[in-house]
């Protein structure tokens, strides 16, 4: 198998340990017992008796907190229990979160039920579910082209093939993705690509005459208990396969938790042990060719639409860090979404922390670490460092409209109006007026259609987005003379950082949005936008 560098966006039984936990409850002080329950989803327990101490998962979140990791979520599960559990405010427990390529591993089980239930197999040509969509001459390359080989990404292409997808906003991103070069023999040369995913997606619709979200359903998410999930959408109305699922943290735990048992959920075998091995095993090689680097969670090998990690496990991850970590040795999986300059670190964070901890055994009690990490949990916040909720400048400019010069957002003017507790921001445009309320130290959460909100990656057909999305806003006076707002958009991993500045009558607003700021070589300001106070009527 030949190699190429990466291409990217950027089981343990229990042993011994239930009878060791069921003992030693009678031994735990009161405080805990509320603790041990069991919930709709996945049964909660105390870190100690799972063998992993409070102290040390404490350490943890300290840790990725110090290094800015940029974490949203976090769940840890250890011998099929939830230990720990928290979210950084305003992300939430119940809310979903953009999950971007760990939608890869769900696209993968579905190819899984669909081996099991006879409808394909991993051996099946790719051009022969699309007769009609195929070029007039298929390339030798192409005519081999397997399932298989989608799945491992090994499509024999030199480039990702979402590029190309992507720029089709009307309709036929199976009939491109079938007209693009395979430059190479499939099954011989990893390359990660998303269009890749895309095909599953296409060839399981095609197959089960049902989208890929719906198929899932009764199959995986209603049997774990997932509701409300959706699925971004291509122009002919095939799920994407490879990035847009939305789901809650808790579920992609229950996701992980059912590869661990190989399968079984409530003692029954929903997908079989034999795919989730298959899937879950080395399948081709993707290390650089300089060869693998035990440091590195990125080229360990890869499966189906399931990375290989070091310590024997393997996972599901999307980008800016979206992860399913399925640690097969010491039975346990962990969850967590986040927007994250450094996804190998987060990893390592895993690793140095958390795994050595795990121990086989129930530990002993320590309700003051427990305490303590609780505490811990329910205070976490994305909130920025608290200034002032108050400026000399407010009874100028409060109220006042600002006339902006011409723009890219086709902004035509803003307006802050300031209130004890919160700034109600306003900015008109082609569209109407968009208000984003900021809590003044705060988070205040609402709905907003502004311009410039986390875009879909799939473009409209032939009309425009109006849909609202969920906004988190804060504000806060970094100086005399400037505000600045910070938009959250708590179902995406995505913030927008508002700096505006205020001199005489005039207006200077910068945009940065959080993938911009937390890139490493990225940092220039998405959007300026300057704008002079209308005078006053009358």
């Amino acid at each position: 198998m030949k190699t190429t560098t990466l291409n990217r966006r950027d089981f343990l039984k229990q042993t011994g340990i239930g009878i060791a936990g069921l003992s030693l409850v009678t031994w735990f002080p009161g405080a805990y017992a509320h603790d041990l329950k069991k919930t709709s989803g996945l049964a909660r327990s105390i870190p100690e008796l799972q063998g992993l101490s409070s102290a040390q998962i404490l350490s943890f979140i300290e840790a990725v907190e110090k290094a800015n990791l940029g974490l949203h979520s976090l769940m840890i599960v250890r011998h099929g229990k939830v230990i720990a559990e928290g979210w950084w405010d305003p992300y939430r427990a119940d809310l979903k979160h953009t999950l971007f390529s760990l939608s890869k591993s769900f696209t993968s089980t579905a190819i899984g039920f669909a081996v099991a239930e006879g409808k394909l197999t991993v051996e099946d040509k790719v051009v022969s579910f699309f007769p009609e969509e195929k070029p007039e001459t298929v390339s030798e390359n192409l005519a081999a082209m397997r399932i298989k080989d989608l799945l491992t990404m090994s499509t024999g292409h030199e480039k990702d093939t979402l590029g190309p997808l992507l720029g089709e906003t009307q309709c036929c991103w199976v009939k491109r993705f079938l007209s693009l070069p395979v430059e190479r023999k499939p099954g011989t040369h990893f390359l990660y690509n998303t269009g890749a995913t895309y095909m599953l997606s296409a060839i399981l619709q095609k197959v089960t005459n049902t989208h890929l979200l719906d198929y899932l359903i009764p199959r995986l998410f209603k049997p774990l208990g997932i509701q409300g999930a959706d699925w971004e959408k291509d122009p002919d109305g095939i799920d994407t396969g490879g990035f847009g699922l939305r789901l809650a943290t808790e579920d992609i735990a229950k996701f992980g938790q059912l590869y661990l048992q190989k399968g079984i959920w409530n003692g029954k075998q929903l997908l079989p042990a034999t795919w989730i091995e298959e899937a879950t095993s080395f399948q081709v090689d993707n290390a650089p060719p300089t060869g693998k680097t035990t440091e590195h969670d990125w080229n360990q090998g890869y499966g189906y639409q399931f990375w290989r990690c070091r310590h024997n496990a393997y996972r599901g991850d999307g980008a800016m860090g979206q992860y399913c970590i399925v640690m097969q040795e010491q039975d346990a999986v962990i969850a967590i979404t986040s927007e994250t300059h450094d996804m190998q670190a987060v990893m390592d964070k895993v690793w140095e922390i958390l795994l050595p901890n795990m121990k086989n055994t129930a530990l002993p009690q320590d309700s003051k670490a427990y305490d303590i990490l609780k505490q811990k949990l329910a205070s976490l916040t994305l909130l920025p460092a608290s200034t002032n909720t108050t400026s000399p400048l407010i009874a100028a400019i409060s109220g006042k409209r600002y006339k902006m010069k011409e723009n890219t957002l086709h902004t035509d003017a803003v307006s802050f109006t300031f209130q004890k507790n919160n700034c109600t921001f306003k900015l008109k445009d082609a569209q109407g007026e968009h208000t984003i309320v900021c809590g003044l130290n705060q988070w205040i959460k609402a709905e907003t259609m502004m311009p410039g909100d986390p875009p879909k990656l799939v473009p409209l057909k032939n009309k425009m987005d109006t849909s609202k999305v969920k906004v988190a806003a804060v504000g806060s006076w970094i100086d005399a003379d400037t505000f600045m707002m910070t938009w959250n958009f708590y179902e995406t991993p995505h913030s927008d950082v508002v700096t505006c500045h205020f001199s005489n009558d005039t207006l200077r607003m910068e945009f940065i949005n959080s993938v911009d700021s937390k890139a490493r070589n990225k940092k220039e300001p998405r959007l300026i936008l300057e704008g002079q106070m209308e005078a006053m009527k009358g």
